[in-house]
């Protein structure tokens, strides 16, 4: 039966960071919250219902939440995890929180998002400022780094893939050391009687397969959400570019068309993991300037996930990568809203149970 790991990101708190860039008290609750619709039918804001806007500081929070993921089918949250070089880290005390208490009692690993951070001009209007810079430095840093995680990855909720430690990595090829830096940790495993990691990188529409699987990772993972748009002819491919970028309208798809490109077979490979998205809707952040989805309805979820299930019911590899368990601010997230109430989470439950009986 399939792993289902869900990304969560540990946004929705203060930090002193986020008060100076955007002001005192920033989450993304504030994107999410001033969104507007952009045309008729466009649903925003999105509203959250039964754990409302939270606050990741509060542990009863987090603890509700890994209780509507056991319940509803999620076996393990990937945090985000952002390590800048030389120490820094920012939106840590969420994760830290889990792994200082112990609580709540649910599987995790860790996503590593390494990118710089951006105040974005969107729409071309100015250019983006830096508001922090991903750096890479070497083996030292590595070590730093690893030992820095390391209560986290001795802990028995640490989720495992043949017994190897699951490390996911945004941007594989970013990191012009990323092969060192792979042995560097396989080592350091090792040496802490860890065994090793199962090191899975991103593929974003399965373009660098062989390159990132070279430097040593053990498996990559396909986001593959918009496949609908490489499956269109070049004609209206270009009719969509003109209307966003003339008259800013966004690049409108139907969710329930867009599923059906969303799984290819190259997730049916033991070294390839797909991915899945029960919606997507980056206006809260980018306005206009983005792709999204309309008529996510839930029961188009439940199709995808018995799709996904029966990719991978054959594969001794059998993750699955659901995107995202709270990105609030892309519209992708299985959490309780006003519009379905439970319903992405029903879909996703059903989904899992043809393959569970």
């Amino acid at each position: 039966m399939a792993k289902f790991i869900a990304f969560y990101l540990p946004q929705y708190h203060p930090t002193k960071e986020n008060d100076e860039w955007w002001g005192p008290g920033f989450t993304d609750w504030r994107s999410t919250v001033l969104a507007k619709p952009l045309f008729k039918g466009h649903v925003q804001p999105k509203v959250p219902a039964d754990l409302g806007y939270y606050d990741l500081r509060v542990p009863e929070t987090r603890k509700q939440q890994a209780e509507f993921a056991k319940e509803y089918g999620i076996d393990a949250f990937c945090y985000w995890h952002y390590w800048f070089g030389n120490g820094k880290r920012l939106l840590n005390l969420p994760f830290d929180e889990v792994v200082k208490s112990g609580e709540p009692d649910f599987p995790f690993c860790l996503g590593w998002a390494n990118h710089s951070w951006y105040k974005k001009a969107w729409g071309g209007k100015g250019k983006d400022q830096l508001l922090i810079e991903q750096q890479y430095l070497g083996e030292e840093d590595d070590a730093l780094h690893f030992n820095t995680m390391l209560p986290a990855f001795k802990d028995h909720r640490y989720l495992r893939h043949n017994g190897k430690l699951v490390f996911i990595i945004y941007q594989p090829l970013a990191n012009p050391h990323i092969k060192e830096f792979i042995q560097n940790w396989r080592q350091y495993a090792k040496e802490n009687g860890l065994n090793d990691f199962f090191f899975i990188g991103k593929d974003k529409y399965s373009t660098d397969k062989t390159k990132i699987l070279g430097y040593g990772f053990d498996a990559v993972y396909n986001d593959n959400i918009f496949g609908i748009l490489h499956r269109e002819p070049k004609w209206k491919k270009g009719i969509r570019f003109l209307l966003n970028k003339i008259m800013h309208h966004p690049m409108v798809f139907n969710y329930g068309e867009a599923i059906k490109y969303m799984l290819t077979d190259e997730e049916k490979k033991e070294d390839v993991i797909p991915s899945i998205a029960p919606n997507w809707d980056h206006s809260p952040r980018s306005g206009a300037q983005n792709a999204m989805f309309i008529h996510s309805e839930p029961k188009y979820f439940q199709k995808l996930v018995e799709n996904v299930e029966e990719v991978v019911t054959n594969k001794s590899n059998d993750l699955v990568i659901v995107k995202s368990w709270n990105e609030w601010g892309e519209g992708n997230y299985l959490e309780p809203d006003l519009q379905y109430g439970r319903g992405v989470l029903e879909a996703l439950k059903k989904g899992r149970s043809r393959w569970s009986k």
